[in-house]
């Protein structure tokens, strides 16, 4: 017979009593803070040990597609891993992996920014921060729930995909216009996690929440700094 985690001991946010409900966005938002931070950390420490250099050749000399692929398998992994209800332990560790495994995939579109436009990434920082702001205090004081947008992200991922895929192997070019729609996906997504942390999530369910946003944020930031980049 199947028994319940002894670490399953919340219950759905928007049914949970004010002050429970309070402290799970809080530790959402605390933790998704704390991944940012660690991501810009690894960051900056690849780049000062010429490590960045060693990642950015590795990863353009093969197939992007097959680097792709690991990654979306690593990423699904960690998602797993994030949502146990058996062990903080193992969720802890899989946002932990999804946030390095980040920090790798993005490595060469950063040094490629930065040999090509000074104080380009900042600049694409800083907006990516402006727009998950704002859409973050949209749902916030509106309290929506955006759980309607789930089968167009869905579909819209899916399009992506399909998209990146014919482009490894034609002559496809995926340029400024593709970037705009990938953000304007990523805007979706930022929308949809947040409502389902309002209204969805378990309010034991914070590293999880957690992992679904930073996800949605880095890919936001990636498709915002090649916008930028596009422009010369």
């Amino acid at each position: 017979m199947h028994s319940e985690s002894q670490y399953y001991t919340g219950e759905f946010a928007e049914y949970a009593a004010e002050d429970e409900r309070t402290s799970f966005i809080t530790r959402v938002y605390i933790h998704l803070a704390a991944a940012v931070a660690a991501f810009i950390l690894i960051e900056a420490t690849l780049f000062q040990t010429g490590a960045a250099i060693s990642i950015t050749e590795a990863l353009l000399s093969g197939s992007w597609l097959i680097v792709l692929g690991a990654f979306m398998i690593v990423g699904m992994i960690a998602d797993r891993m994030a949502r146990s209800d058996t062990s903080p332990a193992v969720a802890y560790s899989g946002l932990a992996l999804y946030v390095v495994a980040e920090s790798i995939i993005i490595c060469p579109l950063l040094m490629i920014a930065s040999m090509r436009h000074e104080g380009i990434i900042l600049q694409a920082g800083l907006v990516t921060a402006g727009l998950f702001a704002a859409l973050t205090t949209a749902v916030l004081v509106t309290r929506k729930d955006f759980s309607f947008l789930r089968t167009a992200l869905y579909f819209g991922g899916i399009g992506a995909l399909v998209l990146i895929v014919v482009a490894a192997f034609t002559s496809l070019t995926l340029g400024f216009w593709f970037s705009v729609g990938m953000a304007v996906l990523m805007c979706g997504y930022i929308l949809y996690y947040t409502s389902n942390i309002l209204h969805h999530y378990r309010t034991d369910q914070h590293v999880s929440a957690t992992l679904a946003l930073f996800a949605s944020l880095a890919t936001l930031f990636w498709y915002i700094l090649r916008i930028f980049m596009s422009r010369d």
